[in-house]
């Protein structure tokens, strides 16, 4: 499937915005889940970083030790990461990640691809459809890069 027969960006990529540095422990695939407070049915690819960076998660061991050494770009796609699922750990159950917060959807992400240089974007709460010229931007650095 050449770029121009895509589907229109909506369809098959999304984007997510998510605070720093838990961007970056996703980009970094050490985070395989994201905690959100309802269910997402929606499947696909993107990652943003948020505005905004949650400074007392800089201070947990396992956010440190997985961010070291890295950059916290923040309003900007710093990479893909397909969603693949949204479940709930059952009551009484161990947690599916170190990365839970229990009582929580936790966003299920796979085939993650770090860019090597971040595309400024602005996003938003919830999922949100990217532009096409941001697609174009994504695909530049990630030319194989499909549904």
């Amino acid at each position: 499937m050449s770029t121009g027969t895509l589907p229109p960006a909506g369809d098959w990529i999304c984007g997510i915005s998510v605070k720093q540095p838990w961007t970056t422990a996703i980009a970094a695939r050490a985070k395989t889940i994201e905690n959100r407070p309802q269910h997402w049915p929606w499947r696909g690819w993107l990652l943003h970083a948020g505005q905004q960076i949650d400074r007392t998660a800089l201070r947990l061991p396992l956010v440190a030790r997985t961010i070291r050494g890295r950059e916290l770009p923040t309003g900007a796609v710093i990479g893909v990461a397909r969603l693949t699922g949204c479940h709930q750990d059952p009551d009484d159950s161990p947690p599916c990640s170190e990365w839970v917060q229990p009582g929580r959807w936790h966003l299920e992400f796979a085939d993650v691809q770090e860019l090597a240089l971040p595309i400024p974007a602005r996003g938003q709460l919830g999922p949100w459809k990217p532009t096409e010229d941001l697609v174009a931007q994504v695909l530049q650095q990630l030319p194989n890069l499909r549904p």
